[in-house]
């Protein structure tokens, strides 16, 4: 693993994990406003060049709250600086959700999207419930993150998902979208179960006898699970 530097389009200085090599897969972590958590050779996707852009305003990215918008224009930045064409875009959780906007926003240099135990597009009150009545029984993964970004991308998330053509636009993208569920997850999967029957090219898979955080508890699953999913539209 090494690291590079990246700036964005308004000068703020990225931090950006590289690691293997091969066909490009950018990797988005979880939160929003988490560390990148992924950023490990040994639970990296096999057989691919994969990128590990650390938010801004999170751990070793300078800058601080920020839009959906900054979010994707960050990756597009990172793109345009390593030269990459197009590549597949591997989000886990908030990652995932970060991965189908980035995908709607610029299909064209979107390969695919495998997006792991993601939130959904909703804000539902009864999945809420679930989550809240069960996070308890979670297995704890102690990960550095930053409430202010965290606060940004969750309001701007919000005013996305409400956005008045944000499911013509999901019906409408031809961007293969393989949507990966953790069984164990007490996130309900019936919003990535709608997305994966919405998009065009979308796949559901459920991933047996793992929880949501399965590049921590089962790193062999989630490297073979990944690994796979990236490849299947090689």
């Amino acid at each position: 693993m090494h690291s590079v530097t990246v700036r964005a389009d308004d000068q703020t200085c990225l931090h950006v994990g590289i690691t293997g090599s091969g066909p490009d897969v950018l990797v988005l972590s979880g939160g929003p406003g988490c560390v990148h958590y992924l950023e490990h050779d040994d639970i990296a996707p096999r057989g691919v060049r994969a990128w590990y852009p650390e938010p801004r305003g999170v751990g070793r990215s300078a800058g601080g709250p920020h839009t959906l918008d900054q979010a994707v224009a960050d990756l597009e930045s990172v793109r345009r600086f390593a030269e990459i064409d197009s590549w597949v875009v591997l989000g886990h959780s908030w990652g995932a959700d970060l991965a189908v906007r980035y995908a709607l926003d610029h299909p064209s240099r979107v390969r695919s999207v495998v997006g792991v135990a993601g939130h959904g597009l909703h804000k539902d009150r009864t999945w809420s419930q679930i989550y809240e009545s069960l996070k308890h029984t979670e297995p704890v993964i102690d990960i550095d993150w930053d409430p202010m970004v965290h606060r940004g991308l969750s309001a701007s998330f919000v005013e996305w998902i409400h956005e008045s053509d944000l499911l013509r636009r999901l019906a409408d993208c031809r961007v293969p979208m393989t949507i990966i569920a953790a069984e164990h997850d007490i996130r309900p999967s019936w919003p990535l179960r709608q997305l994966a029957a919405l998009v065009q090219r979308g796949v559901f898979v459920e991933a047996p006898g793992v929880p949501h955080d399965l590049w921590a508890t089962h790193p062999q699953v989630w490297v073979d699970v990944v690994t796979n999913a990236c490849h299947n539209f090689d």
